[in-house]
């Protein structure tokens, strides 16, 4: 008796296994538009293929819908747990490095960070960011560069970090004072800036929701290592958002949001001399950091490092 039912083709519309990927792909119109259409292409073929690799139980892919349905109950309008999720999987990362690829001796991006508050107080270079008085002292002095080592004056540097407890004033309101650990400076006409702060501790991100649950499940820990945060700007240039890190701090190696390059592990010196102190204002001992920022031109983002 032959089939009511025409033979199955290579092209086949209806689900089997084998084809998965390739029937949901062939149900996108030709009208949709062009890269929403290769995006979830690529996205569909390889979550079939990890679901073919992984084989979850009914069981575990409804652990699976729960986590990314309690992830978005946890998000706020200060709080978006699925940038969290983002970081600690490395991708946030890797989008920044593949939207950021700059010539060969620029100073390397980092991720903004969820802290970051534009129209922070402006101040003239030398002036100590640190309000709370909490913290080691620590002088940050160095030069905003072209890729040639020409100095770039009026290069605006935004800065900011925890306070000595590990956190951001807009963690504690009422607690630390207004724009404690954050300030705008700006390059002179030898391209040299410099401010006062208390050395960064290292701290952890929040792990209080979804995204801690996993952490911990992967027996992986919330801590960011040691860091002060930096946007530099400057007409002709394009703008450098990044961190430097301390070189001491035990989480280097395992950042939960894989923030560290090497190539932004600073040199942090120790200096004890009462001149040298009393010449800046503080106490001896204090830290003392140089570093220096290379801004490439407009129009070399995106070029591979040479």
């Amino acid at each position: 008796m032959q089939s009511a039912f025409p033979a199955v083709q290579s092209a086949s519309p209806y689900f089997d296994e084998a084809r998965s990927a390739d029937v949901v792909n062939a149900r996108m119109s030709d009208d949709a538009d062009p890269r929403l259409k290769q995006v979830m292409s690529v996205l569909v073929r390889h979550l079939h293929a990890a679901i073919k690799e992984i084989e979850p139980t009914h069981e575990e892919w409804f652990a699976a819908i729960r986590f990314l349905t309690e992830t978005g109950q946890m998000c706020t309008d200060w709080r978006q747990e699925y940038i969290l999720l983002s970081d600690i999987l490395g991708v946030s990362m890797l989008v920044d490095a593949i939207n950021h690829r700059r010539p060969s001796g620029a100073t390397p991006n980092t991720i903004l960070g969820p802290f970051y508050v534009a129209d922070a107080p402006e101040y003239s270079n030398g002036t100590n960011i640190c309000l709370d008085e909490k913290g080691e002292p620590m002088v940050v002095e160095g030069r905003v560069t072209d890729i040639e080592g020409n100095p770039i004056p009026n290069a605006k540097l935004e800065v900011w970090q925890t306070n000595d407890d590990g956190f951001y004033d807009v963690q504690q309101k009422g607690v630390q004072p207004d724009s404690n650990m954050r300030g705008v400076f700006t390059s002179d006409a030898d391209g040299r800036y410099w401010f006062r702060s208390v050395k960064p501790r290292h701290y952890p991100i929040p792990s209080d929701g979804p995204v801690g649950k996993l952490l911990g499940a992967m027996g992986r820990h919330p801590n960011r290592a040691a860091h002060l945060h930096f946007i530099v700007t400057a007409p002709g240039f394009d703008p450098v958002i990044t961190h430097i890190f301390t070189p001491d701090c035990p989480y280097l190696p395992e950042d939960a949001v894989f923030g560290v390059k090497r190539e932004l592990i600073a040199e942090f010196n120790k200096i004890d001399d009462a001149d040298a102190a009393k010449r800046v204002g503080f106490s001896s001992p204090f830290w003392s950091v140089s570093w220096d920022f290379t801004l490439a031109t407009s129009g070399n983002l995106h070029r591979q490092n040479t």
